[in-house]
């Protein structure tokens, strides 16, 4: 990392606390089949995803009661002062208004700290890292709690072979402190971007201005998620091996001294084909997909917190997190392995707090552990 004109490496932020939330519902391939009357098999989705199976919310659990436990735990992984900013990148907010992270602000007990959503989707969780870590240099805050939370059952067609056997529901949380770039979990650098040519790519088409509820009542499909898989795949490969070397010149890395590699758990064979294009090998590159599947936002953190709590990584290992969303967006983050033991805690709804949708619950099995040796 480039050294400011006093020959002192800057300041920047820090990872120091880790949190997670996973809803206890599991659903196997054979559920999601069934479900959706899909003409494949538990060995077809798992050849072409590396996907076993995923958490769905129960009725009446939201993103932001997920949001909040992760944040919760999070801040319990961390200890000292309490966040005193809170960002939350979702693309399945509570509601369209008012944001979400207000109200976690708000459940956490933050009083009036600023609090605001992020909308990247995929790659929110990387985008927001980014933000809060440019607030923490600029002075604008010190302690900013990001939070990756996504409640994609909520959005995607049961039906639809393309979208139903990926997505899961979850969320996973970082609490930054302002440190030196010699420290475990310190951000060292980051790279963003888009292309909005191709934001058919992956959409909802009814919902917003350009195709309004109130209006005559659009088809039921257009109200769900749909994504071209063949045309996303290739972007995905080819932006996170892109912006992946880039973040790597700019910390003078070579990428066999990469010792944790984790990608947006999209499909293992994205997350295969990017590893492979880098020279990064097979034993340093993690993550969660077969037991989580894509929990968009949430699903560096996941495979952040489901890392860390198993011990694979050492502290100040160098860190490579890249993501590729809907937008199009990308993006990636060089950073030292953090120090901290993470946290886990399931999501509670508060009772004074309404959540009108809800989702069929058949075929249903509660997991009992997730990352037993840390839940909370």
């Amino acid at each position: 990392m480039p050294t400011t004109p006093t020959g002192r490496l800057p300041g920047t932020a820090t990872v120091c606390g880790i949190g997670a939330s996973l809803p206890p519902d599991v659903l196997s391939n054979d559920d999601v089949v069934h479900e959706g009357n899909l003409n494949v098999t538990d060995e077809w989705i798992r050849a072409r995803t590396g996907i076993a199976r995923r958490h769905r919310v129960g009725t009446g659990v939201s993103t932001g009661d997920l949001a909040t436990a992760a944040g919760r735990a999070a801040m319990e992984s961390a200890a000292g002062a309490p966040p005193d900013l809170v960002l939350v990148a979702t693309t399945t907010p509570d509601r369209r208004c008012p944001a979400t992270a207000p109200e976690v602000a708000h459940r956490l007990g933050l009083g009036t700290v600023p609090a605001f959503d992020l909308a990247a989707v995929c790659s929110g969780f990387v985008y927001a890292l980014s933000v809060a870590t440019g607030l923490v240099r600029a002075g604008t805050c010190a302690r900013p709690l990001v939070i990756g939370a996504e409640t994609y059952s909520t959005i995607v067609d049961p039906r639809d072979r393309n979208t139903a056997i990926l997505f899961g529901d979850g969320a996973g949380a970082v609490l930054l402190r302002g440190g030196q770039a010699t420290e475990p979990g310190a951000v060292l650098a980051t790279d963003l971007g888009a292309d909005g040519s191709g934001g058919d790519l992956i959409s909802i088409a009814a919902g917003g201005s350009r195709a309004p509820a109130a209006t005559a009542s659009p088809a039921p499909d257009r109200r769900y998620l749909r994504m071209r898989g063949r045309e996303v795949y290739a972007l995905a490969v080819r932006q996170m091996t892109r912006s992946s070397r880039t973040v790597l010149r700019q910390v003078g890395w070579p990428s066999s001294s990469v010792g944790a590699f984790i990608g947006h758990q999209a499909n293992q064979r994205i997350l295969d084909a990017v590893g492979e294009r880098l020279g990064i090998a097979p034993r340093h590159r993690f993550g969660n997909i077969q037991d989580v599947g894509n929990t968009a936002a949430a699903s560096v953190p996941l495979a952040l917190a489901d890392t860390a709590a198993r011990g694979l990584v050492r502290p100040g290992t160098r860190t490579l997190l890249t993501a590729f969303g809907g937008g199009l967006t990308w993006g990636t983050v060089a950073l030292g392995w953090p120090a901290a033991t993470p946290r886990t805690a399931p999501p509670s709804p508060p009772a004074a707090v309404p959540h009108h949708h809800s989702r069929p619950e058949r075929h249903l099995r509660k997991d009992p552990s997730w990352i037993p040796s840390t839940t909370t």
